[in-house]
């Protein structure tokens, strides 16, 4: 495998059957943990940063690989996304799986600007840009349920 399909199908977690988002949505969650836990939120941004920069360099070279302008396979998205939704989360088991729940919704349904992004931006930008607004609203919203008592 090449190494920009290598990255955008974050090793190959893409490939998997039926539900390609989740699997890169759950694949992200303990690399995220380690670097949360190893840094604390400072540490997963910068992960989010480089994973975004590489994410789009890979998604478009894939992308160009395969014909297609935005493949299923590509989950590199995902996991930039997945890892801004657990910006605000504790290690706790609660946090992480609302961070989860709450970022794969997000990507599904795509508020705006979301929705906007998914439809007017293309190639490696346009692959990415989506999933990075999916996790400000499910940090947004993690952050919300934590401060209002609820987690």
């Amino acid at each position: 495998m090449r190494l920009p399909s290598l990255i955008a199908t974050f090793g190959g977690a893409g490939l998997l059957p039926k539900a390609p988002g989740t699997w890169g949505s759950l694949a992200a969650v303990p690399f995220g943990l380690c670097l949360l836990w190893a840094g604390g939120p400072w540490l997963l941004a910068a992960g989010v940063v480089l994973v975004t920069a590489a994410g789009w360099w890979a998604s478009a070279a894939h992308a160009s690989l395969t014909g297609m302008d935005d493949p299923g396979e590509i989950v590199i998205d995902e996991v930039a996304g997945q890892w801004i939704a657990l910006l605000p989360a504790s290690l706790a088991w609660p946090d992480v799986l609302t961070a989860f729940l709450l970022f794969r919704a997000a990507d599904i349904l795509k508020p705006w600007p979301a929705s906007w992004a998914d439809r007017r931006l293309h190639g490696g930008l346009g692959i990415m840009a989506d999933d990075l607004v999916a996790g400000v609203y499910a940090a947004l919203g993690l952050y919300l349920l934590k401060t209002g008592g609820v987690l």
